[in-house]
């Protein structure tokens, strides 16, 4: 088995049932990935964002736990979102360990390590279709 397979592998418990793991391999870990991912959530739901989705990632890849995408109709509205996640996050003592690109690039990402955020404008969701790339994951959270 290489190491990627060892590190993105479900473990069981001992009662055989599966166990979320995250990609480290610790469940706890994931619960806080899980309660961030869900958090970031409820402050996009404050702002003018549309269809934001949260997927559990955590069996697919080693290096993220949670997706937050959403989208925005313009760059004001994108402006907003961005801002508020940012200052509403670094409120409670998160900070992004990068950021890409800005609401005049119509995708903004935001990496919180094993939670990343999405943010954008209506095409630029319809071309990349993440939610279609990574459909094997399990959604957790969907707000129209």
């Amino acid at each position: 088995m290489s190491p990627d397979e060892s590190i993105k592998r479900d473990y069981l418990d001992p009662a055989g049932e599966e166990e979320m793991v995250d990609h480290l391999g610790t469940t706890e870990g994931l619960d806080e990935s899980r309660a961030l991912a869900l958090r970031i959530a409820e402050v996009i739901a404050e702002t003018p964002a549309a269809n934001t989705l949260v997927l559990d990632i955590h069996t697919l890849t080693p290096w993220a736990d949670f997706f937050v995408i959403c989208s925005g109709e313009n760059e004001r509205q994108l402006r907003a979102i961005i801002r508020e996640v940012l200052d509403e996050l670094e409120e409670a003592g998160h900070r992004p360990r990068r950021t890409e690109g800005n609401e005049l690039s119509g995708w903004t990402l935001l990496d919180y390590g094993d939670v990343v955020v999405h943010i954008f404008d209506v095409e630029q969701r319809a071309f990349y279709r993440l939610e279609d790339r990574w459909a094997a994951g399990t959604t957790v959270l969907a707000i129209e």
